[in-house]
């Protein structure tokens, strides 16, 4: 039985194919960080960003806390947290879109107030 060699295009195919799908797969990502500046611990803390939140139980005064979010859709950030004296803070954030990357560190200070520090590529 007598073996043809492979056509070029096929040996491509072959070679580049992987290539191709890794391309297709990015996941795009933001690292987030919060850090509470706010004086004391806090409580209860839930990060609201478009289609999903995060959160976490406590966060000790001077603590960071860290989570990586995957945007999908449009819409604002938005914190909610307990704080020292039992009162509910809420603020609201920075505009987020699909397929944001990069990193975004929120910075909680005393009186409800908080920083935002983004760099971000751009979404779609």
């Amino acid at each position: 039985m007598m073996r043809r060699p492979l056509s070029r295009g096929l040996i491509s195919a072959v070679v580049l194919s992987p290539l191709f799908l890794a391309a297709g797969c990015h996941s795009y990502h933001i690292d987030t960080t919060i850090e509470n500046r706010t004086g004391a611990a806090i409580k209860l803390l839930e990060v609201d960003y478009p289609e999903a939140s995060f959160g976490a139980d406590q966060v000790a005064a001077g603590a960071d806390f860290h989570y990586r979010i995957q945007v999908e859709g449009s819409g604002q950030l938005k914190i909610m947290y307990t704080g020292v004296d039992g009162k509910q803070v809420q603020i609201k954030g920075l505009e987020l879109v699909q397929r944001q990357q990069g990193r975004l560190e929120i910075v909680l200070l005393p009186d409800g107030k908080a920083e935002f520090h983004p760099e971000f590529t751009p979404g779609s």
